[in-house]
Order: structure tokens, then sequence, then C-alpha cells
């Protein structure tokens, strides 16, 4: 598959931070890595480099989405175009395939970078905070899963498309995780049809009346939300 440039627009020491960054975001939390530390995994003598190119760490954060995103965004368009339009299957893998190819390649720790930032945003304040068009792509698969699974009760739709995407994500993290400390894992193409061949299942299986009546009886869709991994 083709991959879209990375974002061209950072200079080169501008780009070591960022990928500095990603890795220490991941290995110790977005709170746990300073900008000094980052600065000295960059290689840079200057321990301001991140201020002066980012200014913050919430801009260096949202740095690295403009930097990854780009690939993500482009790998899901060719995806999603070939893909069948009544076809579940095919969707999750448009959506999907591009993060799980991204935790095999051996320069990045994207997903485990997002899930951190997950744990400091939850609710996904930061991800809405995002340009439109670096959200568009998960706003689209939200519209065509909810298309696709017409049939299911819409409360149960929208937990279920909330797990799929935290279940997609925490694979990607496990095997990244495995990739980096040398780990045997599962042939590529053997993991990613397993794992989406799960979400598949799991996204179109009857919904018990019990699940149902219990998203019924609450007053408000407290704890529904999907939180994008883009």
């Amino acid at each position: 598959m083709a991959r879209a440039r990375a974002n061209t627009g950072l200079s080169a020491s501008a780009l070591q931070l960022v990928e500095a960054a990603e890795r220490l975001f991941a290995t110790h939390g977005i709170e746990g890595a300073s900008l000094r530390q980052i600065a000295a995994e960059a290689g840079s003598l200057n321990h301001s480099a991140v201020t002066y190119h980012f200014g913050t760490k919430d801009g260096l954060v949202q740095a690295i989405f403009e930097h990854r995103l780009p690939q993500i965004i482009h790998e899901r368009r060719l995806l999603r175009s070939r893909s069948r339009p009544d076809d579940l299957r095919s969707r999750l893998e448009a959506q999907f395939l591009p993060i799980l190819m991204l935790a095999d390649a051996p320069d990045n720790r994207y997903a485990t970078f997002v899930e951190q930032l997950q744990r400091r945003h939850p609710r996904g304040e930061f991800f809405s905070s995002l340009p439109p068009e670096l959200q568009q792509s998960n706003d689209d698969f939200q519209d065509d899963l909810d298309r696709l699974l017409a049939d299911v009760d819409r409360r149960v739709r929208r937990v279920r498309i909330a797990d799929a995407q935290s279940v997609n994500l925490h694979a990607a993290v496990d095997r990244e995780t495995a990739l980096a400390s040398g780990q045997p894992v599962l042939p590529f193409d053997v993991f990613v049809t397993c794992l989406l061949d799960g979400i598949a299942g799991y996204l179109r299986a009857p919904a018990s009346p019990a699940a149902v009546q219990g998203l019924a009886d609450m007053r408000r869709d407290r704890g529904i939300t999907s939180v994008p991994t883009i």
C-alpha cells in the first residue's frame, strides 16, 4: 500500500523532537515525560527546544498527530474506496488496518502514545480540539457503522462501536509493546484477520433483552462515549 508522506512542514530538528516525544510519552505517560527529557532524547543541547518549536506540551502532542494522521487518513481513504459499501468487515479493515500496520513499524510508538493520551483525557477532550480535517475519518466511520448496524439497538450500537475502537487500539498497543521488547507475535496477516473477525462478530451479535433494557433504563447516555483512536 502506498504510504502518505509524513508532515513535511517540520524541520529536521522539530521532527526529531516529535519522534522523541512519541517514544517518551508512550513509555512514561504524557505527564511523566518532561520537555527537558524530550529535548535530550532528541539529541538537542538546547533544553528549550520544545518550547521554541511547539510552545507547550499540548502543542507537541498536537504535532505528533499532525505528523502521523495524514498517513493514516490517506491509507483509510484508499482502503475505504476499495471496500464494499454494504460490507461491515471491509469497513472495519479500512478504519483499523492503518493503525495495526503502524504498530508493526519499527520507528514509532503511536498506538501506545494514543493510549496514554486517553488516560489523560478519558472522555476524548483533546481529540475533539484537533482540526476538523483530522477528525473526519473517525466521523465518517461512526456514520458508516450507524448505517451498517442499523438493526442493532441505538444504545447498544454506541457501546459496541466504542468497544470496537478500544479493542483495536489495545491490540495494536500489545503488539507494538511485544515487538519493541522482542517477544514472539503472530504473523501479521493472522493477527489482523483474527482481530477483525472477532470485532465484526461482536458488533453483529444479537443484543440480550437485559442489555437493551439496562441501557434504556439509564436516564442519560452516561459512559456511552466513543473516544476516537485516530
